[in-house]
């Protein structure tokens, strides 16, 4: 018997890897975090599955459903959105899984940063605008930041960021990064990415609250700040340069 965490990918159903969706196909237990994963993702769990949403239940409610698979045998696939790495809240899950002696594996998926670039038609990373992705989030109602790394701190580095779990909280994301990365610093909130609501708020942080106001946009939106969402002008990279040669590509 294993548990499989699953990353089902940011929204679209045809996103999820293939390993994913083959081993949703073969549990006879699936449990899914029903406000973000997909109903067709679900749907193709065996038709005499167990499969309940994880939403409405706590940590010990899902625990003691595991634990009931493994007594009978049963492999569950554990399905969240996005990747199971990036705010999954697999840990915890992973943690009283070692301590009752109960095998897993995880299964990477498509996290929401990524899959709001490729809707975008965007590289994160430009040679000579910006070469470093942080991915982070605010406190609001959720855990506190770790010393040393609020926006005011991690914004010094004037790096791309991808804000997770933070529209509600803006208002403090443009008021700490406006310092280091001026007001026509460009913004993209990538409201429910992959869903077919899917929907972005181009700005600045100079303009972007009162357009996600008039948004009604209050929660699922990823923000992104950083000069290499509108770049003017960059580098060509070395790697397909011409006069660059490297192992596979060797000097005339």
């Amino acid at each position: 018997m294993t548990v499989h965490f699953i990353g089902a990918g940011p929204g679209a159903p045809d996103l999820i890897t293939v390993r994913g969706l083959k081993l949703i196909q073969s549990c006879p237990v699936c449990l899914y975090a029903g406000s973000l994963v997909p109903e067709e993702i679900v749907a193709a769990a065996p038709s005499d599955a167990r499969v309940l949403d994880t939403a409405p239940m706590n940590l010990e409610e899902i625990i003691d459903e595991i634990v009931a698979a493994h007594e009978k045998g049963q492999d569950v696939a554990r399905v969240h959105s996005g990747d199971p790495s990036i705010y999954g809240a697999t840990a915890e899950q992973m943690r009283r899984l070692d301590a009752l002696g109960i095998p897993y594996d995880v299964t990477p998926g498509v996290s929401a940063y990524a899959a709001a670039a490729a809707s975008l038609k965007k590289e994160l990373t430009l040679a000579g605008v910006g070469q470093t992705v942080i991915l982070t989030r605010t406190a609001v109602r959720a855990s506190g930041m770790p010393e040393g790394e609020d926006l005011e701190t991690l914004g010094r580095s004037k790096a791309t960021l991808a804000i997770h779990l933070s529209v509600n909280n803006l208002a403090k994301v443009v008021r700490e990064l406006v310092p280091h990365y001026g007001e026509d610093c460009p913004v993209v909130v990538a409201y429910r990415v992959g869903w077919p609501d899917e929907d972005f708020i181009h700005g600045t942080l100079g303009d972007i609250r009162p357009k996600v106001k008039a948004s009604g946009y209050t929660r699922t939106a990823l923000i992104l700040v950083g000069r290499v969402l509108d770049p003017h002008g960059f580098d060509d990279s070395k790697l397909y340069d011409a006069g660059h040669h490297h192992v596979l590509r060797p000097k005339a």
